[in-house]
């Protein structure tokens, strides 16, 4: 019999999501403050603590895990802990999600070290709306990025852009149009309430209105066939051919009730929500000589605990105190 982590309402949870660092070379205005302390490096988790926990999960059902920061290239020696992950059976899926600012040159290494699949943040293409929203310059180490990892042989390459209004409405067709010519998919994600600025619901550039300007301006887009329900993103592809698109509508399209992630932050807290309010400390559990089964328990215990969903549309909304660099992307 497979065991599955399963909350109160059903849902199989098999995607992790692991934090590797707080430290990011961005201040990205919806992520992080531009003043941050950052984690000593002895509050974060060890590679060898990172793939204890990972050998815990899998038997547990968690088959596909993601790497975050933070900036994750910021982490010492991160090929080390991809090959460490890789040799782990009944792992099906490692990807990594970078800004990509350090990625031209780590591209090679993490594709020889197993790492297959890549998400690369890129908001703007235009330097200026780039640094309005970076708080630092970049853009065109970032297009390199996404061109060393095309050359590295990552497939899917993804880029990910938030979608601000009033910001990032002019940036959408010139995205979408770079993400066709190199023959990377792009995914634009609706502004949410989980960075350091006040939240102001009036900024979202909803999910509607991105493909009606795609299509206005591109290009008429299908559902794609082999859309999967549980994935945050509603997947896309241009009718000429043009590859595919991908809209991740945490507001006005919320898909908790097919949630199937799990997070833990670069200093060993677990989360079953990107909103949730509370934590489980693995870190103390694994440094303070608790066995596999009790750490497992304490796992399996936090997934059936779930709530609902965020409620981000309704006037129970409580907005975490974690900004997203300490939770992870």
């Amino acid at each position: 019999m497979v065991y599955q982590l399963i909350d109160s309402f059903g849902r199989v949870h098999n995607n992790l999501r692991i934090s590797v660092t707080d430290r990011c070379n961005l201040r990205c205005t919806y992520c992080m403050a531009e003043e941050v302390t950052f984690m000593e490096r002895a509050e974060l988790l060890s590679f060898e603590e990172i793939a204890r926990f990972v050998r815990l999960v899998v038997p547990l059902g968690i088959d596909k895990i993601r790497l975050t920061g933070g900036e994750p290239l910021m982490r010492r020696d991160l090929p080390r802990l991809v090959r460490m992950l890789k040799e782990i059976p009944g792992l099906r899926d490692l990807g990594l999600t970078t800004n990509g600012i350090l990625l031209a040159d780590a591209a090679q290494p993490l594709y020889d070290a197993g790492l297959r699949r890549i998400n690369i943040s890129l908001d703007a293409l235009d330097p200026d709306r780039f640094r309005l929203l970076a708080r630092r310059d970049g853009v065109e180490k970032v297009i390199d990025g996404i061109l060393a990892a095309k050359r590295a042989g990552f497939d899917p390459v993804k880029v990910n852009a938030v979608s601000i209004r009033g910001i990032t409405e002019a940036e959408v067709v010139p995205l979408a149009q770079f993400a066709r010519k190199h023959g990377v998919e792009m995914r634009f994600i609706e502004y949410m309430p989980i960075g350091a600025d006040h939240w102001e619901r009036d900024k979202v550039y909803f999910a509607h209105e991105i493909l009606e300007q795609l299509e206005h301006e591109i290009a008429p887009l299908v559902p794609v066939e082999d859309y999967d329900p549980r994935a945050p993103a509603m997947e896309f592809r241009y009718t000429d051919g043009g590859g595919r698109v991908g809209i991740i509508a945490s507001i006005s399209r919320p898909f908790c009730m097919s949630c199937n992630r799990v997070r833990l932050t670069a200093d060993g807290r677990l989360r079953n929500c990107l909103f949730a309010l509370d934590e489980v400390d693995i870190k103390k559990m694994l440094r303070g000589g608790a066995g596999d089964s009790e750490i497992a328990a304490a796992i399996d215990a936090n997934v059936r605990a779930k709530w609902e969903g965020h409620e981000i549309n309704t006037s129970r909304f409580i907005k975490p105190l974690r900004t997203m660099h300490t939770i992870g992307g």
